[in-house]
């Protein structure tokens, strides 16, 4: 699988409102840091350092549960390669 792991029994179905990216994640939120054109926050900050802007553009479809995951994640991995399926 691409997205998430093997055995992967539930997983969130995802849409960024900036790059339009659709992608699957193990956390399931109502909204989540893009793992394309998000910025995770780097935690080991020093005291002179700003807080970065966090921006969760990321939002939840569907939560996808059972075989689905696994259907999702060949759709999704097929939509990337386009359509090369000996590539997974």
């Amino acid at each position: 699988m691409y997205y998430v792991p093997d055995d992967t029994k539930k997983a969130g179905y995802y849409e960024c409102l900036a790059c339009h990216e659709r992608f699957l994640d193990v956390r399931i939120a109502p909204r989540l840091v893009c793992p394309y054109c998000g910025v995770e926050p780097d935690m080991e900050l020093g005291p002179d350092d700003e807080m970065p802007d966090v921006k969760e553009d990321a939002f939840l479809i569907e939560t996808v549960e059972g075989e689905d995951v696994e259907r999702y994640d060949t759709l999704l991995s097929l939509a990337i390669t386009g359509g090369d399926y000996l590539w997974i």
